[in-house]
C-alpha cells in the first residue's frame, strides 16, 4: 500500500474521463457556441489547462502516450495498429501504478484504442491491456444503427468515418455515454468503501455523432457558424499535407452541410457532458467528492473546417491541443483557475503518481504539473514546448509564441507560424527569409527534442515497413 503526501487527508480516489476527437469547443473554454454546463461546474472547481497539447493526433498512439507517459517514439505506438504491450512489454501503464498500489482499478468503454463504432457496435475491446486493470466494461450500442433520423454531412466520404449525424430516439441510456454513465455510478456504489481509480471513456463526439434529440434542440442549425479561413490558406503549406484530407476532395462539406455537422458534433459533445453530470452527481451523492481527484480530457483534437480540412492527423492547433481540467478537492484556492503554460498529455502519469504518493517510474518522460495545481501561474514550471508527430514523418512543437513543424524530416517540408500575431496560423513564414534565425532555432529545438523523446532512425524505418 502506498503512503500519501501532505496535500491530501486521505488515500486519494482518482476519476478518469476521457472523451473522443474532441477538440476545445466547450463553452469553458472559450466557445459559446457549444453548451457543456457539467464541464464548466468541473472547470469551476478544477484547475482549466488551456495549453495542453497531445502526442499524435491519432486515437491509439495518443492513448499509449498518456496512458504510458512515454512519447510515440519511446513507446512505439505509431499509429492505430497494435497495442502499447505488444510494443513495450515491460511497460508500467498509469492505471497499472495505481492497481500495484492496492487500488482497485477499473476501465469502462474506450481507453485504449478500440475501432468506433464497429467495436462498440460488437462490444469489444481488442486492443485493451488487461495488465492495466482489475475490472473492465465494454459497451456495445447502436451508433449509427439507432433508430432516428440520419444525415452524412460529407458526402463524399463513404467510409465508417464519415460525418453520420443521428437524431436518435429513445433517452441517453440506449446510447453508448449514457450506458458508460451507468456502469461508471455502479462502479462507484461498489468501491465506494476502498481506494479506487476509474477510467471511463466515452466516445463522443467520435464520429458517427449521434444523440438524443433533446440534445440537437439546444441548437439553431441556422445560427452555426462555420470557421473563418482564407481561401488560400493552404497554397503556403508543404503539399504533403495540403492535399491531404482537403475538403473538396475528401469530404464535401458544402456551406449548408457544414452547419448541419457542427450542430450534430456539438449535440453529441452536450450528449457526452450530460453523462459526466450523471457521474459526477453521484460521487457527490456518495460523499466521495471531498477525497477523489477527477480529470476530464480528450485524446486529440480535430479540424472542423479549420484549414479547409476536417477530422485529425494533423499538426495544426486545432488538431493538437485538447481541452484539460483537473479537480483537486483539497487545493480549493486554486478551484475555478486556469494556466497558459505548456503542457502535454504525457504530465498526467507523473502529475496522479504525485498527488496519490506514488513512486513513478523513472523513465517517464512527463513531468508533474503539481507546480501548476499548485499556481496555475507559477514560474517553477519549466516546460517550454509540446512535442507532436503524426503520419508521414510529420514533427511539431509548440512554445508559447511559436510552432513549427517539418515533414518526412525536412525533406517534405517545413512550416512555421507566429502564433502572437498569426493564432489562426494561415502564413506559413517558413520561406521569408526575415524569419530565418528563428526558423533554425526552431529546428535545433526539433532535433533536440526528438533524441530526448526516443526516435530512432532505424527503429522509425522499421515501424514505417510494418505499415
Amino acid at each position: 500500500m502506498t503512503v500519501t503526501t501532505s496535500w491530501a487527508e486521505n488515500q486519494p480516489n482518482v476519476l478518469f474521463l476521457m472523451s473522443d476527437d474532441l477538440n476545445t469547443a466547450l463553452s469553458g473554454f472559450g466557445h459559446p457556441q457549444c453548451k457543456t454546463p457539467e464541464l464548466d461546474k468541473l472547470a469551476d472547481r478544477g484547475i482549466r489547462f488551456e495549453n495542453m497539447h497531445c502526442q499524435y493526433p491519432v486515437c491509439g498512439a495518443s492513448r499509449a502516450s498518456l496512458m504510458s507517459g512515454l512519447y510515440p517514439y519511446t513507446n512505439g505506438t505509431m499509429g492505430n495498429i497494435g497495442t502499447l504491450r505488444s510494443n513495450m512489454p515491460d511497460v508500467l501503464t498509469m492505471s497499472q501504478l495505481f492497481r500495484n498500489n492496492g487500488y482497485h482499478v477499473g476501465r469502462i468503454s474506450k481507453i485504449y484504442h478500440m475501432g468506433i463504432p464497429n467495436e462498440i457496435i460488437a462490444g469489444t475491446a481488442e486492443r485493451d491491456d488487461p495488465h492495466s486493470w482489475d475490472e473492465v466494461v465494454n459497451i456495445k450500442a447502436p451508433e449509427q444503427n439507432a433508430p432516428g433520423e440520419k444525415t452524412n454531412w460529407s458526402p463524399k466520404n463513404k467510409s465508417s468515418q464519415n460525418f453520420t449525424g443521428v437524431v436518435a430516439e429513445g433517452d441517453d441510456l440506449m446510447h453508448a455515454d449514457g450506458m458508460a454513465a451507468s456502469h461508471a455510478i455502479d462502479f462507484l456504489r461498489r468501491h465506494k468503501d476502498k481506494p479506487f481509480f476509474l477510467a471511463c471513456g466515452f466516445v463522443r463526439p467520435h464520429v458517427p455523432l449521434v444523440a438524443p434529440k433533446k440534445y440537437f434542440d439546444r441548437y439553431d442549425r441556422e445560427a452555426m457558424l462555420a470557421p473563418v479561413v482564407p481561401e488560400d490558406d493552404l497554397e503556403d503549406v508543404p503539399k504533403i499535407i495540403r492535399d491531404y484530407k482537403r475538403n473538396s476532395t475528401s469530404y464535401g462539406v458544402t456551406p449548408e452541410l457544414h452547419k448541419g455537422l457542427l450542430e450534430a458534433y456539438y449535440a453529441s459533445i452536450s450528449f457526452m457532458d450530460a453523462q459526466v453530470g450523471r457521474v459526477l452527481d453521484e460521487l457527490e451523492e456518495l460523499g466521495l467528492a471531498d477525497n477523489t481527484i477527477v480529470v476530464f480530457t480528450s485524446d486529440h483534437g480535430y479540424l472542423l473546417g479549420h484549414h479547409h480540412k476536417f477530422q485529425k492527423q494533423h499538426l495544426f492547433e486545432e488538431a493538437t491541443r485538447v481541452p484539460f481540467i483537473v479537480s483537486v478537492p483539497w487545493m480549493k484556492n486554486q478551484h475555478g483557475k486556469a494556466t497558459a503554460h505548456i503542457t502535454e498529455l504525457i504530465d498526467l502519469y507523473p502529475t496522479l503518481a504525485d498527488l496519490s504518493g506514488l513512486t513513478a517510474p523513472r523513465r517517464l518522460q512527463g513531468k508533474s504539473m503539481l507546480p501548476l495545481l499548485k499556481n496555475p501561474k507559477s514560474d517553477d514550471w519549466k516546460k517550454e514546448l509540446a512535442f507532436t508527430i503524426s503520419r508521414s514523418g510529420g514533427e511539431s512543437i509548440r512554445t508559447p509564441q511559436w510552432r513549427f513543424t517539418q515533414w518526412n524530416h525536412g525533406k517534405g517540408g517545413m512550416e512555421l507560424y507566429d502564433l502572437k500575431n498569426d493564432p489562426g496560423e494561415f502564413n506559413n513564414l517558413a520561406q521569408e527569409s526575415k524569419h530565418a534565425g528563428q526558423l533554425e532555432k526552431m529546428k535545433r529545438q526539433l532535433e533536440s527534442t526528438r533524441r530526448e523523446a526516443g526516435y530512432s532512425a532505424a527503429r522509425f524505418a522499421k515501424k514505417k515497413k510494418q505499415k
